[in-house]
């Protein structure tokens, strides 16, 4: 999930249960804490897909619409 209004540096935000991580697009770090294989997934996804996570994030500062994100297989 990219929130519009957000703050910098640009990042996504990821769920796993009651558990919530940030994601810095530019380079992966995490913010906040997920069991080892649902953070490996998301890490996975992120560098599948980091330059539309940067489109978007470009977009949302801008109010546009999100371009959808193909999800991990």
């Amino acid at each position: 999930m990219i929130n519009y209004n957000e703050h910098d540096p640009p990042h996504f935000h990821a769920r796993y249960a009651r558990q919530k991580i940030s994601v810095r697009i530019a380079d992966g770090v995490v913010t906040g804490k997920f069991p080892a294989r649902a953070l490996a997934h998301v890490l996975e996804w992120w560098s599948l897909h980091r330059a539309e996570l940067a489109e978007d994030w470009q977009l949302a500062r801008q109010h546009m619409p999100l371009k959808p994100i193909e999800p991990l297989e």
